[in-house]
């Protein structure tokens, strides 16, 4: 497992890659991070590669390979929200997709926690939300404002905003035309979007 310290050299050494096609000196990791001399980052360095996370090349740099660079993870589509939500830990994905994570600013460390969903609906239209779109979600608990995949007294899945009103928690729309949900019995929040694939419309 890596430190968060290291995830974070990590994640600098695979975003300047794909900006420069090339690794990151360790002159240019120690002005990054501050450290007071390049064997600082060095040492960062052999452990990342102590753990499998980079690799030294040819040319003596210190970077990662290019389907590393990529980042590509075969994401489960647990159907479709507010049709219905399967329990993850329980029903098997319809389909998958591959995506890079770092596009939303998830680190490797959380990656086994991504599932996606299919969005039906106009009930968050006003978050940009559209109906055909797939939310990419992660298994954490919410924060007060987040936009959630929910099940409500444990019966209806539904995505809606997490509202924290009067000491109770409820759900809200980003749309007008729909009410806010007030759960009679209990709350579970099956995964918050940190994600969003635009579906492309083939009419012209």
């Amino acid at each position: 497992m890596l430190t968060a310290r290291q995830e974070e050299i990590l994640d600098f050494i695979r975003a300047h890659q794909l900006e420069h096609g090339l690794p990151p000196s360790t002159r240019s990791i120690q002005k990054q991070f501050g450290f007071a001399s390049q064997n600082s980052a060095m040492s960062h360095l052999r452990a990342l590669a102590s753990k499998g996370a980079v690799n030294q090349f040819g040319d003596g740099s210190w970077g990662v390979r290019a389907t590393q660079i990529q980042g590509l993870l075969e994401l489960p589509i647990y159907g479709a929200i507010p049709a219905g939500l399967p329990d993850a830990r329980e029903a098997e994905p319809g389909e998958t997709f591959a995506c890079d994570p770092s596009l939303f600013g998830v680190k490797s460390s959380r990656h086994a926690n991504l599932w996606a969903l299919r969005i039906t609906g106009e009930s968050m239209i006003g978050a940009q939300i559209c109906d055909g779109d797939i939310g990419i979600f992660e298994r954490r608990e919410p924060r007060p404002g987040e936009i959630i995949a929910a099940l409500v007294d444990g019966i209806s899945t539904t995505l809606k905003r997490l509202v924290h009103e009067k000491g109770r928690a409820l759900l809200r729309a980003e749309n007008p035309r729909f009410a806010d949900i007030i759960p009679e019995e209990r709350l579970e929040c099956q995964g918050v979007l940190v994600g969003l694939i635009r579906r492309v419309s083939s009419k012209r």
